[in-house]
């Protein structure tokens, strides 16, 4: 009888290269890394060693878990590539980076971070919103980061830019010890999109 192989479900973490000032949100990182890995989930991200996503990366390592890391040639210098992964992809843009990380990852999950953080999570919640995939997207809104980002999303909806019909849809989470019991409940959902991958790689 052949042994059945357990799929190993990997979720991308989207955050900042820096500390942020508040010691809150490099604590989430930690303490997201280490249940990651206790939970037997794979760290997809976006390869650096600085600041909330080293932490992460790191926290994910030390505590035997799988890390895989991918960032674009021009920025292995200046977001310090982290080499010790299991898992190391360089791409030629940054476009190739954010196509490679959904395509491995099984979900997504915002810490918080800064303009780049807030691009990747806006434009996989737009891939959800034209139903292009419906793989989970979670925002940890860890002591109300994300806050302003959600009460612009009312602003637009009250003003129609987001219509009936064209929901974004993404859990909202308060702490790090919340984010992986809601992503396992959100990959038990039944799936509705054939596909998984947007059909315009580089909308």
């Amino acid at each position: 009888m052949e042994k059945t192989t357990k799929k190993i479900r990997r979720l991308c973490v989207y955050c900042g290269s820096g500390e942020g000032v508040n010691p809150a949100h490099m604590a989430a990182a930690r303490t997201l890394g280490t249940a990651m890995a206790k939970a037997d989930i794979g760290l997809v991200y976006g390869g650096g060693s600085l600041g909330l996503m080293g932490e992460t990366a790191r926290a994910v390592l030390e505590a035997g878990g799988h890390v895989t890391g991918i960032i674009p040639e021009f920025l292995i210098k200046k977001e310090m590539m982290l080499e010790n992964v299991q898992e190391l992809i360089v791409t030629t843009n940054m476009h190739e980076r954010k196509m490679t990380m959904f395509d491995r990852a099984d979900g997504f999950v915002a810490l918080p971070g800064g303009i780049g953080t807030l691009e990747e999570l806006v434009e996989v919640s737009t891939w959800a919103q034209l139903k292009q995939h419906d793989k989970p997207i979670i925002v940890a809104n860890i002591e109300d980061y994300w806050s302003p980002f959600m009460q612009l999303l009312d602003h637009m909806r009250s003003e129609k830019f987001i219509r009936v019909g064209m929901s974004v849809h993404f859990d909202v989470v308060k702490t790090a010890e919340e984010i992986l019991p809601k992503f396992l409940l959100a990959l038990k959902r039944p799936h509705t999109i054939g596909t998984t991958k947007p059909i315009d790689k580089f909308a």
